[in-house]
């Protein structure tokens, strides 16, 4: 499962990621369907970044991935985000998480840089 909605804009310049750590074999399906019918479309109904992604396929370089799922959102400006992450949507979002990672999630911000020039 890859990205959703595309970006128009140019290089974004803050993101916002979000790993999920597994939750137990048990709750793998339902982590699955809640994050796929009803996280995602609160997602999608939301405005601010200019494109986000996720994906389930998460694994490590040696042993046992420590994360289930990754979540990634990217904003125009660390001000878009902050905007966007304390809307009330974005505290409707943020309140959701409860309903499906209990696991936990960390939450990493960090502005784009270019590394192609």
């Amino acid at each position: 499962m890859h990205a959703v909605r595309h970006a128009t804009a140019a290089l974004p310049q803050t993101r916002h990621t979000a790993p999920t750590r597994g939750p137990s074999c048990a709750a793998a399906g339902h982590f699955r369907d809640y994050y796929l019918t009803k996280h995602l479309p609160l997602v999608k109904d939301g405005s601010g970044p200019l494109a986000w992604r996720y994906n389930f396929d998460v694994a490590a370089l040696e042993g046992e991935a420590p994360y289930f799922a990754i979540f990634g959102a990217d904003f125009a400006d660390a001000a878009s985000m902050d905007a966007a992450l304390a809307s009330p949507h974005g505290e409707r979002l943020a309140a959701d998480v409860a309903n499906y990672a209990a696991g936990g999630v960390g939450i990493i911000h960090y502005q784009v840089l270019d590394g192609t020039g």
